[in-house]
């Protein structure tokens, strides 16, 4: 007689990461907008990349992936701590010393499983202090309206636009590996590790990396 008992699903046993654990202060309304709409989407990304890749064998490529993330990440820190910096001589040069309180802060609760996501939770925090020397312009009348929007809107979208990027990064990683034929042990691995079994769709324009993909020409 068939034995018509269906296998018993093996269960791979949960790995024991590092993390870190942090709670930060955030204040203005544009870094929690990113905390909101990215950062946590951003971070699934990132151990996604990570699982899919050590899944099809290519640690080469996790290192370069990282480095590509990390550039990604360094160069809009950059940017945002040179326009800290011009802001700063601006509340300087008019003699201006106090910074503004908020009515609504949240306590951000950061957790860190990679140096890729401690380099975006400090890219929140540029940006808010970004915000807050800013706002202190408006308030101090140095700054008027119109600019004041315009420039809070353009630096909030660069956050979004840079996790949208990296979001990108997974989905090719992940269309990647099931060309290879791997697709169903990603797929395990994923839902094992807590992921959706399939990419969350987010798709930017600019998110087009010829060093990213490059490491997907396979």
């Amino acid at each position: 007689m068939a034995d018509n008992t269906a296998p018993e699903k093996t269960t791979r046993p949960a790995i024991s990461r590092p993390v870190f654990e942090r709670s930060i202060k955030i204040h203005s309304e544009q870094a929690i907008r990113v905390i909101r709409r990215s950062y946590g989407r951003l971070i699934r990304s990132l151990y996604a990349i990570d699982v899919i890749l050590r899944i099809v064998g290519q640690e080469q490529a996790i290192d370069d992936i990282e480095a590509v993330v990390s550039k990604m990440i360094g160069d809009c820190a950059l940017q945002l701590q040179q326009e800290k910096a011009r802001l700063d001589k601006l509340c300087a040069d008019n003699g201006i010393a106090e910074s503004p309180k908020y009515t609504n802060p949240t306590d951000f609760k950061a957790r860190i499983t990679s140096p890729q996501i401690a380099q975006f939770v400090e890219l929140i925090k540029l940006l808010d202090q970004l915000m807050i020397a800013m706002d202190t312009l408006w308030l101090c009348q140095i700054l008027t309206s119109k600019q004041c929007s315009t420039a809070r809107y353009q630096w909030q979208q660069r956050l979004h636009r840079l996790a949208r990027r990296i979001v990108t990064i997974e989905q090719r990683a992940h269309q990647a590996a099931y060309t290879q034929g791997r697709g169903e042990e990603v797929r395990v691995a994923r839902e094992e590790s807590g992921l959706k079994a399939e990419p969350e769709t987010c798709y930017d324009a600019e998110s087009e990396n010829p060093a990213v993909n490059q490491k997907f020409l396979l």
